[in-house]
């Protein structure tokens, strides 16, 4: 009889054992939604602008999993392989939900080719860019 609650007890301890010890999903580390905003005005996409002309593009960035963090302008010239960056912002408690931002461009006044990019990172380091080329005569 001893012998069959010893057996008992321990096959209990192994499935409590072995149940405990099953893997944790891993995190799909799903990064934000960032869209840009469309209508009247706004550029959405690549576009052939003259020197200095002026573009208005807008973002809003939704929170998937995690808090977001922070967001990012940056621009290269002509295919160069370093950024500049142009605006950068640390999101708030209140923003880390969603966030939206209208930016002005100023195309410069020189021809030749301007990559924008726009970047919204997550707590975790998510990060989603959506990027406008734009060509300048």
């Amino acid at each position: 009889m001893k012998k069959i609650i010893n057996i008992c007890l321990f096959t209990f301890v192994s499935v409590i054992l072995l149940s405990s010890c099953k893997k944790k999903k891993a995190d799909p580390h799903t990064p934000p939604i960032m869209e840009f905003k469309t209508g009247a005005g706004y550029t959405t996409g690549d576009k052939t602008v003259a020197k200095s002309d002026t573009l208005l593009v807008g973002i809003t960035a939704t929170k998937t999993e995690d808090n977001l963090k922070s967001y990012n302008v940056s621009f290269i010239y002509d295919g160069g392989s370093t950024s500049t960056t142009f605006y950068n912002y640390l999101l708030t408690a209140d923003e880390a939900n969603g966030y939206s931002k209208d930016i002005k461009i100023v195309a410069r006044n020189s021809a030749g080719n301007e990559k924008w990019i726009f970047s919204v990172v997550d707590r975790d380091g998510n990060i989603t860019q959506k990027t406008i080329n734009l060509v300048v005569n």
